[in-house]
């Protein structure tokens, strides 16, 4: 199968300060990934070289065999950002906020037609808040927030979508909820990366991670990759890691641990966890 984009020797930084070099993974059609790390390893940075807000210092970026431009993005790619980059005082509303990744089509007119409306709609029902077209995006809620913003990627119809923390600002439930939606969207032969730092999320929902701190530490499947010791070159912390059949649960330090397994788990279970990494 051939790869939709390929990340070679990517290294990018501000100024003089170096954020990440030496970065080199691949994505294919339909490839469900996480890209973890704590806050503050470069993972934005990142997500942001990849759709060309920023120009990497060395290394390439190809997209279906062909080399892109430093600091350009093909329009098949989409980008979701962080909430907390965005001014949700902007008097704008949720269907307008789509509509406005119309404009990466190279439209004549800056005007929205009436199919430009009619696909807005069709993605924010697709995303389950259609009913929510008309409000100002401000007093949506922030999983709304970032369902609008994923319905404003998707106008384009992309082959890939790049999400940057769209689980931060949410509570458990809504986490799910989204990340159930980009499964749903895997399934169908969308390629998604998403950033995160929530290590339990990423090991129930997603089949491929990688591992980042200001460079590539590790990639794979979590079952070979959520291991202590990868996990505490990433984090550069003591991490436990705990397995019951499929699942995966993680947390820094023992103590941590059994707070999460107490949440998590039968009370019958979490009685008989060891008291070290497993």
């Amino acid at each position: 199968m051939q790869p939709l984009l390929e990340v070679k020797h990517l290294a990018c930084g501000y100024q003089s300060q170096t954020i990440f070099t030496d970065v080199s993974f691949t994505l294919y059609p339909g490839q469900f990934s996480g890209l973890v790390g704590p806050s503050g390893s470069g993972k934005s940075t990142l997500l942001k070289t990849i759709v060309g807000l920023l120009r990497p210092w060395s290394g390439e970026v190809w997209y279906r065999g062909r080399r892109l431009k430093p600091g350009t993005s093909p329009i098949k790619v989409g980008y979701v950002p962080q909430v907390e980059t965005v001014d949700w005082g902007f008097p704008v509303t949720a269907e307008e906020v789509v509509m406005m990744g119309r404009y990466r089509q190279q439209k004549i007119w800056p005007w929205p037609s009436a199919c430009d409306r009619a696909k807005a709609r069709e993605l924010l029902s697709r995303v389950g808040i259609e009913h929510v077209a008309r409000q100002p995006i401000g007093e949506l809620s922030g999983g709304q927030q970032q369902r609008v913003f994923l319905a404003r990627a998707l106008v384009g119809d992309p082959e890939i979508v790049l999400l940057d923390e769209p689980t931060s600002s949410s509570d458990l439930h809504v986490q799910h909820e989204l990340l159930h939606l980009l499964a749903e969207l895997g399934q169908q032969g969308l390629a998604i990366l998403i950033s995160t730092h929530d290590l339990n999320s990423v090991a129930t929902h997603l089949p491929w991670v990688i591992c980042f701190n200001h460079g590539l530490i590790c990639q794979g499947p979590p079952k070979d990759v959520f291991t202590p010791e990868s996990l505490g070159r990433t984090f550069r912390g003591e991490m436990v890691v705990f397995r019951q059949n499929d699942r995966i649960l993680v947390a820094s330090g023992a103590t941590s641990l059994l707070h999460e397994m107490q949440a998590n788990l039968p009370p019958a279970l979490y009685k008989s966890l060891p008291s070290k990494s497993v």
